[in-house]
């Protein structure tokens, strides 16, 4: 059977950077283990299935998967699936502006899109479930494995974390823009230190203008098939939910630009707002543009 593929770069308004997506717009029919040997395929850091909703309230279903398996909740894949339906109106802008909910594993996930003209430009999740943290491994291991000295650590009220919104990710601050350039992925030492670990994908970050927004990031996640991500949404609401929770003010509204992808040479840029009421998060959320690069379609054999 044929099925409609697009595919996106995603976090970016500029094509050949961001990050790369794949979306399959009508996928009624697909067993999974035929969706991960599309994404496998692929071998884009994601690939995203568009399926009827089962939750009451939802526009459409994602099923989203890296070439090694499925993931609860992805945020570039579900920005860029809210770009590509929007721009093929099945999430119809009226008046330059649409609200809809997108089913995931982990919940109904609230989009919004922007556009102009009757196409989207822009687009904007709030988690489904808000950042919980657990501990994370040694710092002294986490620098290692990162290429790193103990000494490139924040430290403080700054130390490594698991923070999770669905997703979860090993938070690793660090005190420059130069140290997160300079971080290399040991992938032996990633299995040996993060064995046990909440997460095997871990987000070094510095709070720094360095690289044209208020942090410089990346994310490096071997095990999964990804050996650094360009743009990763799922982090990035995990990252806001870290930086609010340690704002010395209870109440209000904060927001961070990421730049993310440099170093890989498809640059990306997130932007994250949380919202803190009574010293607690309430809210948070990651937007940011999208590119549609190309359409074609795949013939797929089908039990």
């Amino acid at each position: 059977m044929r099925y409609r593929f697009l595919t996106t770069d995603v976090f970016t308004d500029a094509p050949f950077t961001g990050n790369q997506l794949a979306v399959f717009p009508e996928a009624a029919g697909l067993p999974a283990p035929r969706m991960q040997q599309i994404a496998r395929e692929f071998n884009f850091p994601e690939t995203v299935f568009v399926l009827p909703p089962e939750l009451p309230g939802c526009a459409h279903r994602l099923r989203i998967f890296n070439p090694t398996t499925e993931m609860e909740f992805a945020g570039h894949p579900t920005i860029g699936a809210a770009h590509v339906l929007a721009a093929l109106d099945a999430i119809p802008l009226r008046e330059g502006h649409a609200d809809a909910l997108l089913e995931e594993l982990v919940g109904a996930v609230p989009v919004s899109v922007w556009g102009e003209r009757g196409r989207p430009t822009r687009a904007r999740l709030r988690v489904a479930q808000l950042p919980e943290e657990t501990p994370a491994p040694d710092g002294a291991a986490l620098a290692a494995m990162l290429s790193l000295t103990p000494d490139d650590l924040v430290g403080g009220g700054m130390t490594p974390t698991v923070v999770s919104c669905g997703m979860p990710f090993v938070m690793v601050p660090v005190r420059s823009s130069e140290a997160v350039a300079r971080a290399r992925a040991n992938a032996e030492r990633f299995a040996a230190t993060l064995a046990g670990c909440a997460s095997d994908k871990v987000f070094v970050f510095a709070v720094s203008a360095a690289a044209g927004a208020d942090i410089h990031a990346r994310m490096f996640s071997p095990a999964s098939g990804i050996p650094e991500d360009p743009a990763t949404g799922s982090a990035a609401v995990a990252l806001g939910g870290y930086l609010a929770a340690r704002e010395p003010g209870s109440e209000g509204r904060f927001g961070w630009s990421i730049a993310q992808g440099v170093e890989m040479g498809r640059p990306s840029r997130l932007d994250v707002e949380v919202e803190k009421r009574a010293g607690r998060i309430t809210d948070v959320g990651v937007g940011g543009s999208a590119v549609i690069v190309s359409e074609g379609s795949m013939e797929v054999p089908v039990p």
